[in-house]
């Protein structure tokens, strides 16, 4: 029996071991990173009355980090997560969804490409990194206890732009097809683009998101006043790695700005400087090919041009937070000469995708920011860095334009590129990327405005100010999908003639459902649904019939209609088509009729603005211009909106060329700080659908600055 003592005692022994193994060997694994060059940081922080930083520096590489650890006192945790994410630890920090971003780190050799192209950066798109790396490093010294994985800091520029080389492709959907391959699953090939549905991680985003935004510019000859306008209305998440950021900021090398930012960003991605603006909406061109490759019997080895060539190996451990343990998880990661590939039981299966393998955007997003008219911002464009987006520009001359944004690949004819091509010859293989001036765009439309809410480029401008889609080859793989909101824009912007700033505000704000859109033949569609005598569905149907095809609140339907339309937006926005869905009808009713005892509840009483404390109602839905795209379904069974309106910006140029503008978030500046009073101090002006000035001159923020300090 002593032997048996001496086996469990050996054991016990063997699963502490264990135990502590695999709760230290993380951290021990990891290689620390060598921080930036010393050096003086002069920049000063400035509070508004909503927390809203404004950041006052000598030179850009001091507002860079002022901008670090202005956004670190507000949100330190999600920025942690993009800084893990670019190491590929970020499965270390947030177990097995961050995994699957540290698999597409390596997959697609995100650091390599830094570290083969960042010391041919411009020395000030460096210092700017570095600036803004060290302001990361200065928040953590600061509050170690603060720090959620040892040796994460000190950080440096190179992390900072492996972020944005890991994060652009996620924006045209590579993760959906990278998920279908790992999977096993049917690709998501559409010739109008590819749906991003990415993982609730830091490059693109929660699951099931569907990138979306309205914007709209309006020109002086359209405007009631002569003024020019620009309103940016972008849909993320409310939270996480891909919420926006307000911040304005100033230095003394002529950088000033005001608009928002991502976390890991060191500039802002959209907003206005005193002469120009833009925001952007996603797009969705195809711009990624996926090819068959033909193995030999080994594996080892893939024909190409009547030749056998080796199919680069590499192994690398994946690491997956479980409980208080971190598992190394082995993956072996494989590439061709047309990208990275990925073997699953139907063969191995190379990716070639737009922008691939280089961080151009980095400086791109830099000199946007700092362009002072159409010919410096154009010439920013021409860096073809950012590989997909639209760009919806206006000036102080009055100049706007819409811009399909998109490193199209140079695709020769001969395959069809919306399938699975044949990875044994080269001629698939695109060599470069379409030029720049075969990009589609509007320019100086004669209707005097442009818009886009993610469809087709060919609804920009109203009748008789279109691009002709004969004009564009196929091959570019231009979407042609319209949603609710494009279809909406277009006829609210061409019915007036005169826009005034009010009636430009009505517009974004609006909350109907175009009987011409898809949303119409979807509805039609519903009302036609065989009931197979169930009555909860038949009175949802004869509930729906008095619908006023219109989000406002106000109708005794709009609850159910929310519902409904959620459900056919999930195929149309995917390219997929709606059937009738009488489960859909069922779930719905099911739903009001077990959390709220009827199916005709007020809208506001269902969809809900939450964010700690507060609760309040909200109007709009899915795929209209009020936009409440995504919700988490409560225990009471209220909807508590999580993506959608996102930031929002009205900038204007008046007739003199004097810039202006007025902003909101859904919560506010600090949405991961519940004792901030900026947790959720905007949400009341959210909800009524009010704004709160930007003061971008600094003779604004004087009377308006709550607090201003050096970090």
């Amino acid at each position: 029996m002593k032997w048996l003592r001496r086996v469990g005692i050996g054991l016990v022994l063997l699963v502490v071991v264990v135990a502590i193994s695999l709760a230290v060997w993380e951290p021990l694994a990891s290689q620390s990173a060598e921080a930036p060059p010393p050096r003086d940081y002069d920049v000063v922080i400035v509070r508004d009355d909503f927390g809203v930083p404004y950041i006052y520096g000598a030179t850009d590489a001091d507002v860079a980090h002022g901008i670090a650890y202005a956004h670190s006192e507000d949100d330190f945790a999600t920025l942690q997560e993009a800084i893990a994410m670019t190491r590929g630890r970020l499965g270390a920090m947030t177990g097995a969804d961050g995994a699957k971003t540290d698999y597409a780190l390596h997959l697609l050799r995100a650091r390599d490409t830094v570290a083969r192209d960042y010391d041919a950066q411009p020395a000030d798109v460096r210092a700017l990194l570095d600036g803004y790396a060290a302001g990361l490093n200065l928040y953590a010294a600061r509050h170690p206890g603060d720090v959620r994985l040892a040796k994460l800091f000190p950080v440096n520029g190179r992390d900072v732009a492996a972020g944005f080389v890991l994060r652009s492709p996620f924006f045209f959907g590579l993760d959906s097809v990278l998920g279908a391959l790992t999977a096993n699953e049917a690709l998501p090939l559409e010739a109008s683009g590819r749906l991003p549905n990415a993982p609730n991680v830091t490059p693109a985003g929660p699951s099931e998101i569907e990138k979306g935004s309205n914007a709209f510019a309006v020109a002086p000859s359209r405007s009631t006043d002569g003024a020019t306008r620009l309103v940016s209305n972008s849909h993320q998440p409310w939270r996480g790695g891909v919420a926006w950021y307000e911040l304005v900021v100033k230095s003394g090398e002529g950088w000033h700005f005001a608009g928002a930012t991502f976390p890991g960003v060191p500039y802002p991605l959209l907003g206005h400087n005193r002469t120009l603006g833009w925001t952007n909406t996603v797009n969705r061109p195809d711009l990624i090919d996926i090819y068959k490759l033909e193995l030999d019997e080994s594996g080892d080895r893939y024909r190409l041009d009547g030749q056998w060539r080796t199919l680069e190996k590499h192994r690398v451990w994946l690491r997956a937070k479980v409980g208080p343990f971190v598992l190394p998880v082995p993956q072996t990661l494989y590439r061709s000469v047309h990208g990275p590939v990925i073997v699953n039981d139907q063969g191995a299966f190379a990716v070639r995708y737009a922008g691939i393998d280089q961080m151009r955007m980095v400086e791109q997003y830099y000199r946007l920011n700092k362009a002072r008219d159409w010919a410096e911002w154009e010439a920013a464009m021409r860096i073809r860095g950012v590989p997909a987006t639209n760009f919806i520009y206006a000036d102080d001359s009055g100049r706007i334009a819409m811009i399909y944004n998109a490193m199209f690949p140079d695709r020769r004819p001969g395959f069809d590129y919306s399938k699975v091509l044949p990875g044994n010859t080269s001629r698939a293989i695109w060599p470069r990327e379409v030029p720049w001036k075969r990009t589609p765009m509007v320019m100086a439309p004669a209707s005097g405005f442009v818009i886009n809410a993610n469809h087709t480029p060919f609804w920009a401008a109203g009748p008789g100010s279109e691009m002709n889609p004969a004009d564009y080859s196929p091959l570019l793989g231009i979407e042609r999908n319209v949603t609710n909101r494009g279809t909406r824009s277009i006829e609210l912007m061409a019915a007036d003639s005169s826009i005034s700033r009010a009636e430009l505000e009505a517009i974004k704000y609006d909350t109907a459902v175009s009987r011409q859109s898809w949303a119409g033949g979807w509805f039609d569609n519903l009302l036609k649904v065989d009931d197979q005598g169930d009555d909860q569905v038949r009175a949802a149907k004869a509930l729906l019939a008095r619908w006023d095809w219109n989000y406002d609140g106000q109708g005794p339907a709009d609850a159910i209609a929310v519902l409904l339309l959620r459900e056919g937006n999930r195929c149309h926005y995917r390219n997929k088509e709606c059937v009738l869905p009488f489960d859909g009808l069922k779930r719905s009713a099911e739903h009001l009729a077990e959390h709220f005892g009827r199916l005709d509840p007020p809208l506001g009483e269902v969809l809900r603005l939450r964010q700690g404390d507060v609760d309040l109602p909200l109007d709009g839905g899915p795929d209209v211009l009020r936009a409440m795209a995504l919700w988490d379904v409560h225990d009471d069974g209220r909807l508590a909106v999580r993506h959608g309106d996102s930031y929002l910006m009205f900038a204007e140029w008046d007739r003199a060329g004097r810039v202006s503008s007025q902003s909101i978030q859904p919560f506010g500046a600090a949405t991961t700080r519940p004792a901030s009073p900026h947790y959720a101090d905007q949400a009341p002006l959210f909800v009524r659908k009010e704004l709160k000035p930007v003061h971008f001159w600094p003779s604004d923020l004087r009377t308006n600055a709550k607090r201003a300090y050096r970090p």
